[in-house]
């Protein structure tokens, strides 16, 4: 049960605070724990209380994405210093490119920090209009647009390249190698895959196939993935980006 709200509790809340009580919650019990009660109480105050930092269920959903994409950009900016070091060296490939794997990086780390909320990421967007989502989101599509800009791409093609990365980037990460599991106790293989569910004669490719899934590295994948979708891009006019590193 949630502790009685006191003002000098209340004083103590803060959005961050609220988003990563939040970001926690999801964390550890699945988005379906995650209600405005159930996050009172991880905080010790009244529901009520949270009004003040996210009006509502949706505006806490967009806070998740808040948090996720402010979590982004903080790897992108501590790993800018490196980046910055590592310029002198002779580029091995053009440094629009170096720049979209590196934020691909980013939030595959993420990602990785925080599995139960890429649905909402990647679905709680298409519900709000471009000019009212996160900023943190917006800071980051600003900085990869303008990386292509800098790069001399024309705006049509700036598109092409942000809608592909995007795209490959929250599909590969979306292929989940948990969701193939049906037992996780299981120590047989088949049967922790609940293969055995499958006739023979009906599935014979995903009976072959499904343990592949289970050992599916997104990381690699998504990389070597992007390496290829990028190959077959048209060269950059420029061979340069404005050099902030990071959104």
């Amino acid at each position: 049960m949630a502790q009685r709200d006191n003002p000098a509790r209340r004083g103590r809340l803060s959005r961050p605070r609220v988003l990563a009580a939040a970001v926690a919650l999801v964390d550890r019990e699945g988005l379906a724990a995650l209600t405005m009660r159930r996050l009172a109480a991880d905080l010790g105050v009244e529901p009520m209380a949270l009004y003040r930092y996210t009006a509502s269920k949706e505006a806490l959903l967009d806070g998740l994405v808040e948090a996720f994409f402010a979590e982004v950009n903080e790897r992108l900016r501590t790993s800018a210093e490196q980046a910055r070091a590592d310029s002198g060296a002779a580029p091995v490939e053009p440094p629009w490119r170096a720049e979209l794997r590196r934020i691909a990086r980013a939030f595959a780390c993420v990602v990785h920090a925080h599995p139960e909320i890429l649905p909402v990421v990647a679905t709680r967007p298409l519900a709000v209009p471009v000019a009212r989502r996160p900023q943190p989101w917006l800071q980051l599509t600003e900085h990869m647009l303008s990386v292509l800009g800098r790069a001399g791409f024309d705006d049509p093609t700036v598109l092409t390249i942000y809608r592909t990365f995007a795209a490959w980037t929250l599909g590969c990460l979306l292929v989940d190698k948990r969701q193939v599991v049906d037992d996780s106790e299981e120590p047989d293989l088949m049967l922790r895959l609940g293969l055995h569910r499958l006739p023979a004669a009906d599935y014979p490719r995903l009976r072959a196939l499904v343990p592949r899934f289970s050992e599916y590295d997104d990381e690699r994948e998504l990389m070597a993935g992007l390496d290829s979708l990028l190959s077959r891009l048209p060269e950059a006019p420029l061979d340069a980006f404005y050099g902030g590193g990071a959104p």
